[in-house]
């Protein structure tokens, strides 16, 4: 039984034609936006998470999950610790159920529940961390930052804070309360 070559170079053609409009169909990966397009599409500043994202997903209903290549470490106003795995609800101006992001402040972390701006946009952005609500500079937040895998370089200063006594002081300033 021989075989037609014009048959084999028609099925080739074919299949090679077939093959090359099934993979110009699919969405790329540039088509697709990224985390860092996204937040500010919901009034969030873009450098609210590191660049080390890896992959997301975003529910319908805001539901997202982020996963990072590791966890990490940005030093903001205060040390922020990125688990590998960051969950939480976007909606406009706000990520509320937030999972995956803790704080440092002295010695102790501390969960990050939720983060919020202004609306309509203003300089500043809120964190709620358990009851207490802190209010930064939005600035420090425009810019996606590189992280590091470990507490190495900042340890030493966070000591040297904790450490150093503060200097002395002529006259006792009375304290104003808000």
């Amino acid at each position: 039984m021989a075989t037609n070559p014009n048959l084999h170079l028609g099925l080739t053609l074919f299949l090679l034609f077939f093959i090359s409009t099934a993979t110009s169909s699919s969405p790329s990966p540039s088509s697709t936006p990224t985390v860092f397009e996204i937040l500010p599409q919901f009034g969030l500043p873009s450098g609210l998470l590191p660049e080390s994202v890896w992959n997301y997903t975003l529910s319908d209903d805001g539901r997202f999950v982020v996963v990072l290549e590791s966890p990490c470490y940005i030093q903001f106003d205060y040390l922020v610790y990125y688990e590998k795995i960051i969950t939480g609800k976007l909606s406009y101006g706000s990520i509320t159920e937030l999972k995956g992001i803790q704080v440092q402040r002295f010695l102790f972390w501390f969960d990050v529940d939720e983060i919020r701006v202004d609306l309509p946009p203003s300089d500043s952005i809120y964190f709620q961390v358990g009851f207490i609500n802190k209010k930064l500079d939005v600035d420090q937040f425009t810019t996606v930052h590189s992280c590091r895998d470990g507490l190495s370089g900042c340890g030493l200063r966070s000591w040297k804070r904790v450490i150093e006594l503060p200097a002395p002081v002529e006259e006792i300033e009375m304290l104003l309360t808000e």
